[in-house]
C-alpha cells in the first residue's frame, strides 16, 4: 500500500504519516548504538516511503542527530527533518533548560550535526518550568522569522501551556506519548490539536516495543535500558500487557490477516491527525510498514480492542516515568 501522508503547516510538502523516530539510533537508554546499522535502516525507512524523521540532541548526546545528517547526505531534500530544543545535560545527566541564550546555541549545534542550513519541525522538548514559556516561545519565532525553522512544534505539553505558547508563536505540531496502552491525551491534547489544527506526533505508538508483538515473559532489558524503568515490563503488569497483546494479535490476525504491530499503527492513525512515530534502529525492525496503510477501523472494531485491553490489564500505568527533571 502507498504511504499516507498529512500537510503540516510550514513544510513545503506532505509528510509521510508513518515517521522513524531515532531515539534508540542514538544508543543512550537503548543499550548502546551501531552506526552502521542505524544509517541502513534510516535508508531503508526512505525506501519504504518515509519522508518525516524525528531526532532530538538528547538522543545519545547528540549521536542520534549527527547520524541522521550522515544518512541523509545526498538526500536531504526529500526528507523533513523534525528535532528538539530544550534538554541539557550534565554528566550524562539531562535535565530541562528553554532559556533563550540555550536554545540560540542548541540550534547552531543542531544544524551543524545534521549537515543542513534549516530544520523542518523544531519542538521544545519538554516545557521549563524555570523560564518562562514567552520567553521560549519568542527566540523560537525569531528563529521562524531567520529561516533557520520552518515550523515550530512542542512536545510533552499541556493544552494551557500550547495556548499560552501559541499565542506569542505559531504551533502547527504537539509531540505526546500516545498507543494503544497510554491515551490520556484523549481527554484533552487530541481534540484540542484537531481543533485548531495541529498535527499530533504520536510517540511511542509501540509502546516501545510491546506492542511489536516480539516479546515474551522471558524478555531481558539491561540497566542501560529504558525498559528497565518502565513499570509496564516488571511483574506483575508485565504479565497483563503480554496477555493483551497476545489477544490483540489473535484479533488482528483473524479480522484482518495482519499483525499486532500492523494493528497498533492503524488504531493511532485512525484517531485524528495523526503521525505514528515508528522507532527502530535496525533496518527488520520496520518491515511491515506497509501493512498498517489503506485500511481502517471500524467503530466495532476498536470497541472490541477497548473490551480486550480492559480483559487482560487490570492495573494499567502511564508513561509518567519518561519525565526528566527540571534544570
Amino acid at each position: 500500500m502507498p504511504m499516507e501522508t498529512i500537510a503540516v503547516a510550514g513544510i513545503p510538502f506532505p509528510v509521510s504519516r508513518i515517521a522513524l523516530g531515532t531515539w534508540a539510533i542514538g544508543g543512550w537508554m537503548w543499550g548502546g548504538a551501531d552506526d552502521r546499522q542505524a544509517i541502513a535502516t534510516i535508508h531503508e525507512a526512505l525506501e519504504l516511503g518515509i519522508s518525516l524523521i524525528d531526532t532530538a540532541p538528547v538522543y545519545g548526546f547528540g549521536h542520534s542527530e549527527e547520524v541522521v545528517g550522515q544518512a541523509l547526505a545526498g538526500r536531504r531534500d526529500k526528507v523533513a527533518i523534525a528535532t528538539k530544543v530544550g534538554l541539557d545535560w550534565k554528566d550524562g545527566k539531562p535535565f530541562r533548560n528553554s532559556s533563550a541564550a540555550r536554545i540560540r546555541r542548541e540550534i547552531e549545534d543542531s544544524l551543524r550535526r545534521l549537515r543542513t542550513d534549516r530544520i523542518d519541525l523544531y519542538q521544545v522538548h519538554w516545557p521549563d518550568p524555570a523560564v518562562p514559556l514567552d520567553e521560549t516561545a519568542r527566540v523560537l519565532e525569531d528563529l521562524h522569522r531567520e529561516g533557520k525553522v520552518l515550523a515550530l512544534g512542542v512536545s510533552n505539553f499541556s493544552v494551557a501551556q500550547m495556548e499560552q505558547f501559541g499565542a506569542v508563536a505559531p504551533l502547527v505540531a504537539v509531540q505526546p506519548p500516545y498507543n494503544l496502552f497510554e491515551r490520556a491525551i484523549e481527554a484533552d491534547i487530541l481534540p484540542w490539536s484537531a481543533a485548531h489544527g495541529l498535527a499530533v506526533l504520536a510517540y511511542g505508538p509501540l509502546c516501545r516495543g510491546l506492542l511489536s508483538g516480539r516479546m515474551n515473559a522471558a524478555s531481558q532489558f539491561g540497566r542501560d535500558d529504558l525498559r528497565s524503568a518502565d513499570p509496564k515490563f516488571q511483574p506483575p503488569r508485565f504479565a497483563q500487557y503480554l496477555a493483551a497483546v497476545a489477544a490483540l494479535e489473535a484479533f488482528a490476525t483473524e479480522r484482518f490477516g495482519r499483525s499486532v504491530l500492523a494493528l497498533a499503527i492503524r488504531w493511532v492513525l485512525d484517531q485524528g491527525p495523526t503521525v505514528a512515530l515508528w522507532g527502530a534502529r535496525k533496518p527488520e525492525q520496520i518491515a511491515g510498514i506497509d501493512q498498517a496503510c489503506g485500511w481502517t477501523l471500524s467503530e466495532a472494531d476498536k470497541a472490541e480492542i477497548d473490551r480486550i485491553l480492559a480483559a487482560h490489564v487490570t492495573d494499567p500505568v502511564g508513561p509518567e516515568f519518561m519525565a526528566p527533571p527540571g534544570g
